[in-house]
């Protein structure tokens, strides 16, 4: 052990960082304090009425996997609305409103009608999250009963999130477009036409969507 008070011996020379290391150290840290909101943001996206945004989803669990754009917009307290675009026009386009839910999927001419819960968003989706969780998610809210839940903001909104269901579904979803403040219209929130569609279950619906 070293006597202390005693210095390096005079021919040791003493290192110094090297410049780029020092710059990669601040780098990585400005990345890790990127993550976090700008003092007040979390708090306002929290209280946002409304939202209107283009998603990138990818869900991973024990019986769904798969991951596509989503154009989804909100308005509290129970309204979302959720669209899978695909080349020829919608794939899906989802209203869950006053505690029902619409799905029509028009190139398959076929509509699913149900409540709007947790289990009737999984059925469909695989995604076991009510439309209240869902829009907590989008602002940065972490609900209850997630077993994880991790944003990294942008300058008034999330532009990342991912978060770990209590089955263990693994939701990740990049927001490449975001507004809130909005004054959406009406007929977004409506549920959509389907004239002359057949029913189909839950099961039956996201089979034709390709989630098993």
């Amino acid at each position: 052990m070293k006597p202390r008070g005693l210095s390096r011996p005079s021919s040791t020379p003493r290192r110094r960082p090297r410049p780029e290391l020092a710059v990669a150290g601040f780098l990585l840290s400005a990345c890790a304090t990127a993550t976090l909101p700008p003092p007040g943001v979390a708090t306002r996206a929290a209280a946002a009425s409304e939202w209107s945004g283009s998603v990138r989803v990818s869900v991973s669990g024990k019986d769904v996997r798969g991951r596509s754009r989503v154009l989804m917009a909100f308005r509290r307290p129970d309204a979302v609305r959720i669209e899978i675009p695909g080349s020829s026009g919608a794939r899906l386009v989802a209203v869950a409103r006053e505690g029902r839910l619409t799905a029509v999927l028009p190139g398959e001419r076929a509509f699913l009608e149900s409540a709007a819960t947790a289990a009737d968003l999984e059925a469909l989706l695989g995604v076991a999250l009510s439309p209240g969780e869902l829009m907590d998610v989008l602002v940065g809210v972490a609900p209850a009963g997630l077993r994880g839940y991790e944003a990294q903001w942008g300058d008034t909104l999330p532009r990342r999130v991912e978060a770990i269901l209590a089955d263990g579904t693994r939701l990740k979803a990049t927001v490449e477009d975001a507004q809130t403040g909005l004054d959406l219209p009406e007929a977004a929130f409506l549920p959509p036409p389907h004239p002359g569609y057949r029913r189909v279950d839950a099961d039956e619906a996201r089979r034709l969507l390709g989630g098993r």
